[in-house]
């Protein structure tokens, strides 16, 4: 009867089913569902990150042992949206030979011990990563031709500090001016200095300084950084360039950032070699501060950050600040000469960055 349910057992009728009768849809993309699950690569090598050109990326494997052998490696699909940068420790899998034609694989980025950043301008929070665990900061500025920007220098300290990098600097060209003026405006840091003339460059003195150390060169384009890498690193080819005589300005020639390893030359007999990486970056002409936390800047001034301490919530430490506990304790002569030296220096960096206080 239509319309009516069989009361029927209908075992007999199901017997004509099966698993095998059942239709799926293909996967049109795979022979396997996807999964979020990655592998572990539990086999994968640590390297150093040397460089980067066009999407591949120079890895150092086995280094200081006697496997050491670079390698020309892409990163994983998992890795697209991390930035893998110059100093980074990579982990890397895949053909890790080095022979020619080869092609690793990067898989993971280590924790950093410090991350160097710089962003276009001080508004915009967008980060440029330059350099991946370094701990040196070398400033290249000339004395003349380009004229020296303290402003700029000072924007390479706020940078360091904020990083927890050690800041040092280099004036080249002295032949051609005094920099003794432009160096009392640093005076208050703990800041070691390097000077350099033509045909006196203190090559073994900066590249002691370079020994056990991952430093970053860094510098406005033409005050001779190029030149200063190509002595302290003999084949390391970087291109130089001139100064503009009508704009006053360089023209860039370092197009990468890249890691060479110093090697210390033999001082004396049975004085042991030494080396460490110098990390050479393209020139620029700004230096934008827009990621960093001002309160790194203080900081990196420990003595000082100590007394801060009494000062009131968001105090800007600046010479015009009200209740300021630094500036009491200058105009009750506290500090003494050095420490006056010390908070003219501190205040100078944070009036840099005044408007993200």
């Amino acid at each position: 009867m239509d319309g009516v349910w069989d009361d029927g057992d209908g075992e007999d009728d199901l017997d004509d089913f099966d698993e095998s009768q059942i239709r799926t849809r293909p996967n049109p993309k795979a022979n396997r569902p996807r999964t979020k699950r990655r592998p572990a690569h539990a086999d994968a090598e640590i390297g150093r990150v040397l460089g980067v050109d066009r999407g591949r990326y120079a890895v150092l494997l086995g280094e200081g042992t006697d496997e050491e052998r670079t390698i020309t490696a892409a990163r994983a699909r998992e890795l697209r949206r991390t930035p893998i940068v110059t100093g980074d420790a990579a982990r890397v899998v895949g053909d890790t030979s080095g022979e020619e034609g080869t092609l690793g694989r990067i898989v993971g980025i280590l924790e950093r011990s410090s991350l160097l950043r710089r962003s276009a301008d001080d508004t915009d929070q967008v980060e440029r990563v330059i350099v991946a665990n370094a701990d040196q900061m070398l400033i290249v500025v000339a004395a003349a031709d380009p004229e020296p920007r303290e402003r700029l220098v000072d924007r390479y300290l706020v940078a360091a500090l904020d990083a927890g990098i050690r800041p040092l600097l280099v004036v080249t060209k002295t032949d051609l001016a005094d920099p003794t003026e432009f160096l009392t405006h640093f005076a208050g840091l703990d800041l070691q200095v390097f000077t350099s003339a033509q045909g006196r460059m203190p090559v073994d003195e900066i590249g002691a300084a370079l020994i056990g150390h991952s430093t970053v060169f860094v510098g406005h384009s033409g005050v001779g950084k190029s030149t200063l890498v190509n002595a302290l690193v003999p084949g390391a080819g970087r291109a130089t360039g001139h100064v503009n005589e009508v704009t006053g300005r360089g023209r860039h020639t370092s197009s990468s950032t890249v890691s060479l390893r110093y090697v210390a030359p033999a001082l004396a007999p049975g004085v042991p070699l030494g080396s460490g990486w110098v990390i050479d970056t393209p020139g620029v002409r700004s230096f934008g501060l827009g990621h960093v936390d001002p309160q790194n800047i203080l900081a990196a001034f420990t003595e000082l950050a100590a007394i801060a301490e009494n000062c009131p919530r968001g105090c800007t430490h600046l010479p015009d600040a009200e209740d300021c506990a630094l500036n009491e304790a200058a105009a009750d002569g506290a500090l003494g000469d050095a420490g006056l030296a010390r908070l003219e220096s501190l205040q100078r960096l944070l009036a840099t960055f005044a408007d993200k206080l």
